[in-house]
């Protein structure tokens, strides 16, 4: 009895297939990243921060303190419970596109590639002129659902350090180095690997300010 043909290998063109159904699954290939790059910046541009502070306390964060939407300058200016709350929906945001990556596309390529447009939807947000946050919250909910070991890791630095010097900043600036070295001892799938690479870069350097701000001793402590 013959072996079936291996479907695969119709569908590319090793069993006779025709260039218009190749074109197809290349065509619809390409509206799934599309969709996903799309939807996942848009979740990352909902500006969580401000629009919570406008309804839940009438304050709009880009007026206080740092002028920042995140999670740090909530606490700040609004307290511990606008602080967690306003970390936990930005957190959400970059788990969400993760999960939009798994649900169109099913690939960790996929995964990485929602995870990191929600991110970066939450620094540069369409809606706010491309001014957001920095991502420290967002990219930690994007390495949760990726890496969660590691994550539990940099959370604990981030966290320790933060206590020990009274700086967000320097537990970011840290936890976010950290990432890219955790996930090569692990042994992390490349991809993996490269997105916490590609993220300690960006939280890096949107604390460029605050790194300038330490050096010359006037950081705002927690």
């Amino acid at each position: 009895m013959a072996d079936a043909p291996d479907l695969g290998s119709v569908a590319f063109g090793r069993e006779g297939s025709t260039p218009s159904i190749r074109t197809k699954i290349a065509g619809d290939d390409f509206m799934n990243w599309a969709t996903l790059v799309i939807v996942a910046y848009l979740i990352g541009s909902i500006p969580t921060g401000l629009i919570l502070g406008k309804l839940i306390w009438k304050k709009d964060l880009r007026r206080f303190g740092s002028h920042n939407i995140g999670a740090t300058n909530a606490w700040r200016i609004l307290g511990k419970k606008a602080g967690l709350l306003i970390f936990v929906c930005d957190f959400i945001k970059g788990q969400f596109g993760v999960l939009l990556g798994a649900c169109i596309l099913g690939t960790p390529g996929a995964m990485v590639m929602g995870g990191l447009c929600a991110m970066l939807g939450h620094i540069f947000p369409l809606f706010l002129g491309f001014k957001g946050g920095k991502g420290v919250a967002t990219g930690l909910g994007v390495m949760a659902a990726l890496m969660p070991k590691i994550t539990a890791i940099i959370f604990i630095v981030w966290l320790v350090l933060t206590l020990l010097t009274r700086y967000v900043s320097v537990g970011s600036i840290v936890a976010a180095l950290l990432a890219p070295i955790l996930a090569a001892c692990f042994k992390e799938p490349s991809v993996y690997f490269s997105f916490a690479l590609a993220a300690a870069v960006v939280i890096i350097w949107r604390h460029r300010e605050n790194i300038a701000r330490l050096k010359a001793g006037r950081e705002n402590k927690f």
